[in-house]
């Protein structure tokens, strides 16, 4: 049996500011997005009967609720298909830790928009499934665009930058998620208290020339901190370790730490072992890298 496999590769922010608040509500965001090589793989197969997910990760709904159910239901219907999506069985290899800031779900979905339209064999303009994508989370367009992009409005109003030189990542992951709605809340709470943390920008290294668009800066930091400390001691702990840079990405509860060398974010990582927080080595991924590796690929099952 042949189907189809795509990469879905996580994310992490150089930089999030909160503007202010929307008329619709949300949030007005700039931040930098930038891809990391981490990723989950979704394997889509045609089977006939109801639309399926199928995923070995615990506490993962795999109903309706999932973002890959509702990207596959939002192209059926832009494809003008009658009842529901139908026939396909899709397989996600969870590697992406959940509400954790790395934006797993929203790859998830974007993926599953690329591995499906290929499935159903459907000529799909990336413009219309931009579209859609935007219509299922707001950093959803982001992955399939990929690289280093600066996102406005609600942070689904992508502009390429050029591409972060490559930088080696660590993540921390510790015992506990963050959802954004949660974090947004208290962020709100916050700033209606009137507290302020004042945070010195960490510029990239020369040459980048979007430096001044990130400077590793996240307004969610603080607030998601003050209820969980914790976001703090894993800076610190990069810090110390020899990160160049490092920050809570996303929402939370993700701190990771850029380096230059391979061989010193190795180094970090073998500190930290011990820790109590999980660690992950990954790497930045230029906009040409996240294309060649997001390529979806014939997959016999």
């Amino acid at each position: 049996m042949t189907g189809i496999r795509v990469r879905a590769h996580a994310k992490i922010n150089l930089d999030l500011r909160v503007l202010g608040t929307r008329a619709d509500g949300f949030h007005e965001l700039r931040t930098v997005f930038q891809s990391i090589a981490l990723h989950d793989t979704l394997t889509c197969v045609s089977r006939p009967g109801p639309f399926a997910i199928e995923c070995e990760a615990d506490g993962l709904p795999l109903g309706h609720t999932n973002l890959i159910w509702r990207a596959a239901d939002r192209l059926w219907r832009a494809l003008r298909r009658t009842g529901e999506a139908r026939d396909v069985v899709v397989t996600l290899d969870k590697r992406i830790p959940q509400q954790a800031g790395l934006g797993g779900g929203s790859a998830n979905a974007a993926a599953a928009l690329v591995a499906l339209s290929r499935l159903w064999r459907t000529e799909v303009r990336a413009e219309q499934l931009t579209d859609i994508a935007a219509t299922l989370g707001a950093d959803v367009p982001f992955f399939l665009a990929g690289g280093t992009a600066l996102g406005l409005g609600r942070g689904d109003e992508i502009h390429a930058l050029a591409d972060l030189p490559r930088h080696w990542v660590v993540l921390l992951i510790p015992g506990f998620g963050v959802s954004s709605g949660d974090a947004y809340r208290w962020y709100d709470a916050w700033r209606a208290r009137g507290d302020a943390v004042k945070r010195e920008p960490q510029f990239m290294p020369a040459p980048w020339s979007s430096s001044r668009a990130a400077q590793m800066i996240n307004d969610l930091e603080a607030p998601v901190a003050g209820q969980y400390p914790e976001i703090l001691q894993m800076r610190a702990a990069l810090r110390r370790g020899g990160a160049v840079a490092a920050s809570m990405t996303g929402s939370g509860s993700t701190v990771f730490g850029l380096f230059d060398r391979r061989h010193d974010a190795q180094a970090a990582l073998d500190q930290l072992a011990g820790s109590g927080w999980g660690a992950v080595l990954t790497e930045s991924l230029g906009r040409a890298e996240h294309e060649r590796s997001t390529a979806p690929r014939a997959a016999r099952v």
